[in-house]
């Protein structure tokens, strides 16, 4: 019946006992407030018709009609398209007379698994339909379609673009990562068509989300997907407020995936200590902490709402860096880390990169994270959210990142932190000095009036990178700074 309810059917309708996509009201003069339920039951259940002008009295029905037949059916449309319900309601609507009576019918279809729950005035006032009636959700429903609503697999579905509308650069970069990471992989001598089948880029010829979110050009992007960007700030102190400028570097990037994860890693890299060698070279390629935020940048992006109207955004600090999500975790964090619970929100992104070995299972991403983190700054990344956001901090000491102040953050930082973060403050502690704190004093050594700037060029800092070790030196009694900035000189107490 869906859509289309006939005279004949109607009647029908109206003679049987049971229904579950039926429902019938007064509605005489004006709409009746549990109209609003019944909408709400429809759209989170299987949909179904709502009848205004009819009234029921145990199994049996009455004709009454609307009185008023186009001011209702304004009112109810007008409602449906405000601001009442949390989605635009669009319904199907048909006049029919009966007995000499006009009769009003309204189908409301059910919404798809991403837009649920609908509810009207607040998510409390959320709606399911059993049997023949309307019930009000429960706190474990209304959780459940929040879960739901987060992790369909709308990457997968397919666009209306084909294998001339991607990235050929970005396609081809990726072979070549591909090619190096899975040397003698029998994909490899696939032609780009065959091999983007494969890795759910292509179906049947057509591109999928997913596939034109790693790969699309950016007018295909942003034709498919409006509000698409990933947000990269550098923040010059712990806060806006706290530096001489919102920002001293921003990419708002609408390129494909693939090519902004590199062009944001490049930046995120710099912004962590790296050990040196007595040469200054690099001496350890990938420790953990550079997998640790290579993870949370690819997490950020297969299990980012790219559909939402809040950009995926990472933030870098003078003192934490933040990696904000719009979309929730799909189970509880203690449950993914035991379990190492996988569910990515975009299971063709995630295959994507995990081909090339940039991500992990999400269970094992996350103890990547918070174990590589820890492991070289003794504190654990701190991990909050709610169903429609999830953050995650990484702190470069046991400090409490400004604003943080959820319980998953006194559970996530404990007194194993809190010793740490004595120990490391603490001008008296024999802690060893971290590669790059050797580093710099090693450049003092060499040219005690050096600038910071001239540190950050040298070891491949930023400039707020360097200013947070050299604070962390200072507190440590290890170097002071004399004079003012253009005049003065670093000396090495210790």
């Amino acid at each position: 019946m869906k859509g289309n309810l006939s005279k004949t059917e109607l009647i029908r309708k109206m003679e049987e006992i049971e229904w579950e996509d039926f429902e019938v009201k007064e509605a005489k003069n004006d709409i009746p407030k549990n109209a609003w339920e019944t909408v709400s039951a429809f759209s989170n259940t299987a949909g179904g018709w709502l009848i205004f002008g009819v009234q029921k009295s145990g199994k049996t029905f009455s004709v009454i009609g609307v009185s008023k037949p186009e001011k209702i059916e304004q009112d109810f449309t007008t409602t449906l398209r405000g601001d009442k319900f949390n989605r635009t309601i669009e319904v199907s609507s048909k006049k029919y007379t009966l007995n000499g009576e006009t009769v009003l019918a309204f189908y409301i279809p059910q919404r798809s698994a991403k837009d649920k729950p609908i509810y009207y005035n607040s998510p409390k006032n959320t709606f399911i339909r059993t049997a023949s009636g309307d019930q009000r959700a429960t706190a474990e429903e209304i959780d459940s379609f929040y879960r739901a609503s987060s992790f369909e697999a709308k990457d997968g579905e397919l666009t209306d673009f084909g294998i001339d509308d991607l990235n050929k650069q970005s396609v081809k970069r990726y072979r070549n990562y591909f090619a190096n990471i899975n040397p003698g992989h029998r994909y490899i001598t696939l032609n780009d068509e065959e091999f983007l089948h494969k890795m759910a880029v292509l179906k049947d010829g057509k591109v999928t989300y997913g596939g034109l979110l790693v790969f699309g050009s950016d007018d295909n992007i942003s034709e498919a997907m409006v509000n698409y960007r990933v947000e990269y700030l550098e923040v010059p102190g712990t806060s806006y407020e706290d530096g001489p400028s919102r920002y001293n570097y921003r990419i708002s990037s609408e390129q494909c995936l693939f090519t902004t994860f590199f062009d944001i890693y490049e930046r995120l890299v710099k912004k962590i200590d790296i050990p040196f060698n007595v040469s200054g070279s690099i001496r350890e390629d990938d420790p953990p902490q550079a997998q640790a935020i290579r993870e949370a940048l690819v997490n950020l992006m297969i299990h980012a709402d790219y559909f939402s109207r809040t950009s995926p955004r990472i933030r870098t600090f003078s003192d934490r860096l933040e990696f904000f999500n719009p979309g929730s975790l799909p189970k509880k964090l203690e449950y993914i880390l035991k379990e190492d619970f996988s569910l990515p929100r975009n299971p063709t992104i995630a295959k994507i990169f995990r081909y090339i070995r940039l991500a992990e299972n999400i269970g094992s991403g996350f103890h990547k994270m918070i174990d590589g983190w820890k492991e070289h700054y003794r504190v654990k990344p701190i991990i909050e959210g709610d169903f429609d956001y999830y953050k995650i901090t990484f702190p470069f000491s046991g400090i409490e990142p400004s604003g943080t102040t959820d319980k998953t953050t006194d559970k996530t930082t404990d007194k194993t932190t809190d010793k740490t973060t004595d120990k490391t403050t603490d001008k008296t502690t024999d802690k060893p000095l971290s590669e790059m704190e050797k580093a710099i004093i090693d450049l003092i050594h060499t040219n005690p009036a050096i600038s910071q700037k001239e540190m950050a060029k040298n070891l491949g800092l930023t400039v707020d990178g360097i200013r947070y070790h050299t604070d962390k030196l200072k507190e440590k009694g290890i170097i002071e700074r004399e004079g003012g900035k253009k005049t003065g000189r670093w000396v090495v107490n210790k």
